[in-house]
């Protein structure tokens, strides 16, 4: 119990065994230990840094985030205020997008009800074929 081969800890947390060698090669998870055979087995510890690492990017942090996020983690009180500032950055670009994507959503309305009243001319793609 508490030791798990790369295909358990892949079907446990959907993730590719490529992106669990990639995160051990970029440093987001430390070197796995090896069995006798050269498999690597992860550890609970893995485990629960893995699902951090999930949990942060569904947030939208970006990998770079994630490590310093992961240091912080080791200390959290120590780095309370550092978290607290990337977090906000990450809001800002997050509320950025959103004012982005109303617009786009409403850019998009205006073009949908402009082609349900047109003739033969589709200003959808006249307005995607504008330079």
């Amino acid at each position: 119990m508490g030791r798990y081969r790369i295909g358990a800890v892949t079907q446990k947390l959907g993730l590719s065994a490529d992106t669990l060698r990639y995160y051990e090669k970029i440093g987001l998870l430390p070197k796995v230990r090896r069995d006798e055979s050269r498999m690597r087995v992860y550890n609970v510890e893995d485990i629960s840094r893995l699902k951090f690492i999930q949990r942060a990017q569904k947030m939208n942090f970006r990998l770079d985030e994630i490590s310093t996020l992961l240091a912080m983690r080791e200390s959290p009180q120590r780095a309370r205020k550092s978290v607290r500032q990337l977090t906000e950055k990450k809001l800002a670009e997050i509320e950025a997008q959103l004012g982005e994507l109303k617009y786009l959503r409403d850019e998009l309305r205006l073009l949908i009800n402009l082609c349900s009243g047109s003739g033969k001319n589709c200003p959808i793609i006249r307005e995607i074929d504008k330079p």
